[in-house]
Parts: C-alpha cells; structure tokens; sequence
C-alpha cells in the first residue's frame, strides 16, 4: 500500500502517525512533514560499503553497550506521534539504549550518522539532511562518496558541524564517538 491519494488538499505537513499508515511496499522519509519516496533499491556498489562499512562497526562493537543498525532503520528525531521527521540513514550508531524501540528504530538523536551518497539522494544527504542532523544534535554525521571514495567526517561542536574528509591516502578515519574505533578505507571501499 502506498501513501494515500487525497482528494482533497493533502497537509501542509504529514506527522509521524500519517507516516506509521502508510504501507511497507514502498520506502519513505518524511523530513519537517515532506515525504520523500527512497529508491527501491541502492546500486551494488552502495550495498558493499555499506557492507563493509557495517562488518567494521559491528567488530568494533560486539560486547560493548553502542549498536550499529542498517537500513532500513527509522530514526524519529522527535519524540511524540506529532513529529513530522522521520528518516531512514544507511547506518546509525546507538549508544543509549533507551532511544531503542520495540516496534525497529531509534526515537531521538542517534550518536552517529552514516549516509551514503547515491545519485538520487546526494543533494538531500549533503544539504537537507547535513542541516537537519546538525539541528537534532546528532554528534558525528558521516557522507561516505562512492565516486571519490572519499568519507567527509563531520562533528557537532558549539551546534555547528566542522569537517574533515578522509580517502584511502589516509588509510583509516578516527570515529570519534566511539574512542578507539578506527574505520579501514581501503577495506570501505573494496567493492
């Protein structure tokens, strides 16, 4: 079931409960009450970083109290049924369990962020999602560029993003929510 067609005017903005009767054929992120539809499916390459990105991460964690989840995971950034945001980043890390729910995904804040860029979504996931991440408080915002093979590494300080950006010169990229986890590029970007 997709999401309704009104034969009215639809809302100026959906909230988080038009977004939960919506049906599960199709993949949505609603971004300050605009839905936007996902891409049925990322390349093969988008899936392999993904991939390796998540073996890394989920290494990294085992036995500690932070967890990594995939795509598709739905991350309310709000936390009441009003909310009218709702995103779906390709890899979130959770370091506070309370955030967690029961029914899949993450209500509040995340610690970090990973995107990665396909054509259909790099103008959102280095603009809109860039400021909405930003505003939410999410510490550490990742956008992994398959085409340069490059991970621009943003981190929240005084409400603002500063950047970095590492490539396989670099051999590794620090994440620095999680102290002593390190990220090997070339291993990211072995597809």
């Amino acid at each position: 079931m997709s999401m309704p067609q009104l034969k009215e005017e639809p809302p100026a903005r959906y909230t988080y409960g038009d977004y939960c009767l919506w049906g599960d054929d199709e993949r949505w992120e609603l971004i300050e009450g605009v839905p936007y539809a996902m891409s049925p499916a990322p390349s093969w390459t988008h899936q392999a970083i993904s991939g390796n990105l998540h073996l890394q991460f989920a290494g990294f964690l085992k036995g500690k109290p932070c967890k990594v989840f995939a795509a598709p995971f739905d991350v309310r950034l709000n936390a009441d049924d009003a909310d009218d945001t709702v995103v779906q980043p390709d890899m979130v890390v959770v370091c506070d369990k309370r955030k967690l729910e029961d029914k899949g995904g993450c209500k509040g804040a995340p610690d970090m962020v990973i995107e990665i860029l396909s054509p259909s979504t790099a103008k959102r996931d280095r603009a809109k999602k860039f400021r909405l991440y930003q505003k939410s408080g999410i510490r550490e915002y990742w956008i992994v560029d398959p085409d340069s093979s490059t991970i621009s590494v943003h981190l929240l300080e005084n409400g603002k993003y500063t950047a970095a950006i590492y490539d396989d010169d670099d051999g590794r990229a620090p994440v620095h929510v999680l102290p002593g986890c390190e990220i090997n590029l070339p291993d990211v970007f072995a597809v």
